[in-house]
């Protein structure tokens, strides 16, 4: 991509309605656009980080065993009157009617749709166990929208929901999802530590929000030092071994963590106070079991081996990939901008040219930007007839992994310069050496 003909709107100065560094600099970055209050467009640098994001959630999702469908935004009130949370949900589900004055809602989740597509298909526990998700927008009309995509009304979600003849199977669907969590967040930089909390409006007794650190989280928590040292579980996990996933949701649930609803400060206090931690947390993940709270109302069955009819357990498990942007930047960034991990950068390389116009740097660039695309490389050519100041400084806002800096005298001894935007340090080597390490 040639930043000549991009569309990255950057911002000089810092605006006034961002409270944290994620909003500030995806808003200085040309990431995002607020339509109205907690309403947002994703401009295409943001939009390509989101995709990014999007496709790991998927991959994990997938190798877990989930099985991707689309739902749409819109329901019938009907089903959620059904499960009776229609009117028990609260002011943040938006409640509209059609032309024919039928009562819809914009979806906030989608347990109720989920659970009517399975009773419409799936009658015998030789389908199970059956775990569908999807990725799409919701809607919460959230009292005090901030922080730009962080807290925001309208947001992308992962939800997946399981079902399952018996709870001991239901609880393997879980530690499923709990290790493909782990994975998942891993592969976008972040430590996540889950921790035990409230299951809220979806219900259920047993629930995890896997939580960051940061300075500007939204809640305090309380956990545990030793889960920095904990191994996330590896590509080759087997989610059909009951015992291996069992023993890794052993290891990660075997120290204490929790938010601050379900803080129980006599057990915290028990810890060493050496390895004990206490601070702020951005929640990127909460995964819920909750048996037979949607199914039975619902009629949600399948005949069991028995010969007889069983209520389906069930789950449902969230990541917002619009609220994961913004926390990988709180999680990864300095005073100059964006430091994004490898995996979800918007380009892997940017190819600063210094002197555009001059014949010998665009040559170079030019021989650059080809051999990086044609390596399969995400890469932007900065090509702007712009003083090289503004260039390194467009180059450190968006957090580009790779900086290859081509100028005028290292050009003329056929040298380029390549810096690594998360550590600073830089390199002087050959055009053909600097392919060659960066497409290896």
């Amino acid at each position: 991509m040639r930043l000549s003909r991009y569309f990255m709107p950057i911002l000089k100065e810092n605006p006034k309605e961002a409270e944290i560094v994620s909003h500030r600099l995806m808003l200085r970055a040309g990431m995002i656009r607020q339509q109205s209050q907690g309403i947002y467009s994703w401009l295409p640098l943001g939009k390509r980080v989101l995709d990014k994001v999007n496709a790991i959630v998927r991959e994990e999702q997938n190798r877990a065993g989930a099985i991707e469908l689309s739902m749409p935004t819109l329901q019938s009130a009907e089903l959620w009157q059904e499960s009776g949370r229609y009117d028990a949900y609260g002011k943040e589900m938006l409640r509209i009617r059609d032309r024919q004055d039928r009562p819809m809602l914009y979806g906030p989740t989608n347990e109720e749709m989920v659970t009517d597509i399975f009773r419409s298909y799936v009658k015998s526990y030789k389908d199970l166990p059956l775990n569908l998700y999807h990725i799409q927008l919701k809607f919460r009309d959230e009292i005090r929208p901030r922080f730009g995509t962080m807290r925001s009304r309208e947001f992308l979600m992962k939800d997946a929901y399981s079902f399952d003849l018996t709870r001991e199977g239901a609880e393997h669907s879980y530690r499923k999802m709990f290790a493909a969590y782990l994975r998942t967040f891993s592969r976008l930089g972040l430590r996540a530590i889950p921790m035990r909390a409230d299951t809220g409006p979806i219900g259920g007794n047993l629930s995890h929000e896997f939580i960051i650190l940061a300075d500007t989280g939204e809640s305090e928590v309380f956990s545990h030092k030793d889960f920095v040292n904990f191994d996330i579980p590896s590509a080759d996990t087997d989610f059909d071994d009951v015992a291996g996933l069992q023993s890794i949701f052993d290891q990660w649930t075997s120290v204490y963590a929790a938010t601050s609803e379900m803080h129980d400060e006599a057990a915290f206090s028990a810890i060493p106070e050496a390895e004990r931690l206490s601070a702020r947390g951005i929640e990127v993940g909460h995964i819920f079991y909750f048996g037979e709270k949607y199914s039975e109302p619902m009629g949600a069955k399948v005949q069991g081996p028995d010969g007889k009819e069983h209520f389906v357990h069930m789950g449902s498990y969230g990541i917002g990939p619009t609220r994961l942007v913004p926390a990988i930047i709180e999680a990864s960034h300095d005073e100059n901008g964006i430091i994004w991990p490898a995996s979800v950068a918007p380009f892997d390389i940017v190819v600063i040219n210094m002197k555009s116009g001059d014949e010998a740097c665009d040559s170079a660039c030019e021989k650059l930007y080809s051999a990086f695309m044609k390596a399969g490389k995400d890469v932007l050519l900065d090509d702007r007839d712009d003083r090289a100041g503004t260039k390194f400084a467009t180059a450190d806002l968006i957090g580009v992994p790779v900086q290859v800096i081509v100028g005028p005298r290292s050009v003329a001894s056929g040298e380029v310069e390549v810096k690594d935007r998360k550590t600073g340090a830089r390199e002087t080597m050959t055009i053909e050496a600097a392919v060659n390490r960066l497409v290896g």
